[in-house]
């Protein structure tokens, strides 16, 4: 039996309540040399700011290609290079915040049992209410796991991921009506007894979160998570045990099951995603079906090809072709686009219609037209019957390219935006959330006249630090580090000094954020990463997927692509 799976130990309650001066010719060559070449685990754990570049650029165990041969073949991931290869000219000194933020990290370690097992949300001294955020809340440790795994720590990625596979085993129960079995937690928290001097685990999967919404990211950051670990240690024992394999199944079980739903994406709820709140992102969020399209094609890799195995590898095929020519089809905005949508006829019938979703032109927000560029392009919020969301939503497209639902040209041309919207979306404090804020009656009408989203606050275009090491990612994997050393450099001007808050206010973001909580473990956590992933590209392994060439559908190409 897995260590962490015997449920007759354990109890859980369940309850109601400085920019380098460097060409970027020289960053493409050297990016494209550090991805392609083999690493080498380091033994010892040290502390990041402990340990040279030279070491740090062989720590690890990556493989490019991604599938179920390739993670469980003998010898996979454990490649040794006989010369650590050294960073040279482009090597700097580690910024004074990393030691710092190391040693913050550490401080929001839980144990269980004596064991690690995740990171609290957050150690805000100065807050007069803890709220929840002393819990381990499955979204908030995937930067800490991957800042754990790069240094060479995976035991507390492991412990964290057999504690949360043992709480999706049990019965879930929302004022009485049955959650499927297959759903993970949002959070939990360990309960120490110091008289009896127990541990028990308390997990919430909704039923205490804020709209009692249950949260459909959790299982498929789970998924992605296993991945990472997998590619980083080369431990395939874990994600071959039964128990992993079945995890994997449960969670896909959920997300694939057929019903009325006549579109390849996955129809969820407000609140249901980093976005937790309702911020009318009701129906097929930009976030949700990105990483439902990642875990799917991470779930491809990691699935034993026994029989149970076969069988959902030919319906994930099915749904990620489905998936990801929808997606790119009808999700993706230029200006090209911007243009037709424009022009569109209304009420169009059969299989001949242009306008297949019957958007009315006249619903198109003004403040789009000013902010598409002539170049470069995004994937909007939403698409539904009768209604596009056209807000730009960061976590999403990040996604998007990290996991290939965006093509090449596609992922370039987001950067591109990125570059030529800078002040609206990036600002002096990376990165915004959401653009732009809702605001006035359409404020009123789609938040519940929610005061903590007030515009330009929180998920209203609020500024959120822990995205940088989405966006470290995204730069690297399209051969644009210059623009996350530019983002990592603005953080770097203040995060630090102002106490690693959870986020920040206002259209630039130069506010810390009305009810935001210092030393945000997120937030600490997405800055190793960033820079940790920007010293040693060939890091980007573990969260990056390759295009499927094969398996990719052919689509139509927009103007700016090729532009």
């Amino acid at each position: 039996m897995v260590d962490g799976m015997d449920v007759a130990h354990e109890m859980v309650l369940w309850k109601v309540e400085p920019q380098c001066s460097i060409s970027e010719a020289d960053d493409f060559e050297r990016l494209s040399r550090l991805l392609d070449r083999p690493r080498v685990k380091i033994e010892r754990k040290l502390s990041f700011d402990e340990r040279s570049l030279s070491e740090l650029s062989v720590t690890g165990n990556l493989r490019p290609v991604d599938s179920y041969d390739s993670l469980c073949s003998p010898g996979a991931g454990r490649s040794v290079l006989d010369t650590p290869v050294s960073l040279s000219r482009n090597s700097f000194e580690p910024h004074p915040m990393v030691g710092e933020a190391w040693d913050a990290l550490r401080r929001s370690i839980v144990f269980f049992r004596g064991q690690p097992v995740g990171t609290i949300a957050a150690i805000d001294h100065a807050s007069e209410e803890v709220l929840n955020y002393d819990q381990v809340f499955v979204r908030d440790f995937v930067p800490s796991a991957m800042a754990f795994l790069m240094n060479g720590e995976p035991d507390i990625v492991k412990n964290f991921l057999l504690k949360t596979l043992h709480l999706q085993s049990w019965e879930k129960r929302i004022d009485r009506f049955k959650l499927g079995e297959g759903v993970m937690p949002a959070s939990f928290k360990v309960n120490h007894d110091p008289v009896r001097k127990t541990d028990t685990l308390m997990a919430d999967f909704g039923e205490s979160a804020i709209g009692r919404v249950a949260p459909v990211d959790s299982g498929f950051w789970w998924i992605i998570l296993l991945r990472a670990y997998t590619k980083s240690t080369g431990d395939l024992s874990l994600a071959e045990t039964p128990e992993c394999q079945k995890g994997i199944r449960l969670i896909l079980s959920l997300c694939l099951s057929e019903g009325f739903d006549t579109f390849p994406t996955l129809l969820c709820a407000d609140g249901c995603s980093m976005i937790d709140r309702r911020m009318g992102v009701y129906g097929y969020p930009i976030e949700i079906q990105a990483l439902f399209f990642m875990a799917l094609r991470c779930a491809l890799a990691m699935l034993k090809p026994d029989v149970e195995g076969k069988e959902f590898t030919e319906r994930i095929l099915t749904r990620l072709n489905a998936l990801g020519y929808h997606m790119r089809s009808y999700f993706w905005l230029d200006f090209q686009q911007l243009n037709d949508i424009y022009r569109y006829k209304t009420e169009e019938y059969s299989h001949t219609a242009v306008n297949k979703f019957n958007v009315i032109p006249d619903s198109i927000p003004d403040w789009i037209f000013d902010f598409m560029p002539s170049r470069g392009g995004y994937f909007v919020g939403n698409v539904s019957p009768a209604k596009m969301d056209f807000r730009w939503f960061a976590l999403g497209n990040c996604i998007a390219i990290l996991s290939s639902l965006a093509t090449p040209e596609q992922s370039v041309a987001i950067m591109d935006l990125i570059e030529e919207r800078w002040e609206e979306l990036v600002g002096v404090m990376p990165l915004k959330i959401s653009y732009p804020a809702l605001e006035g009656h359409e404020w009123s009408i789609v938040t519940g006249c929610d005061p903590k989203n007030t515009r330009w606050s929180y998920h209203n275009g609020g500024s959120w630090p822990v995205l940088l090491w989405l966006l470290t990612a995204a730069c690297i994997k399209t051969g644009r580090p210059q623009i996350a050393r530019r983002a990592i450099e603005l953080a770097e001007s203040r995060l630090w000094k102002d106490g690693w808050p959870e986020y920040y206010d206002g259209k630039l973001g130069r506010y810390i954020g009305k009810q935001a909580r210092k030393f945000q473990t997120w937030s600490i956590a997405g800055y190793l990463v960033s820079k940790m992933m920007l010293e040693d590209p060939s890091h980007l392994g573990m969260i990056s997927l390759e295009e499927d060439k094969v398996k990719k559908p052919l689509i139509r190409r927009s103007a700016s692509w090729t532009a």
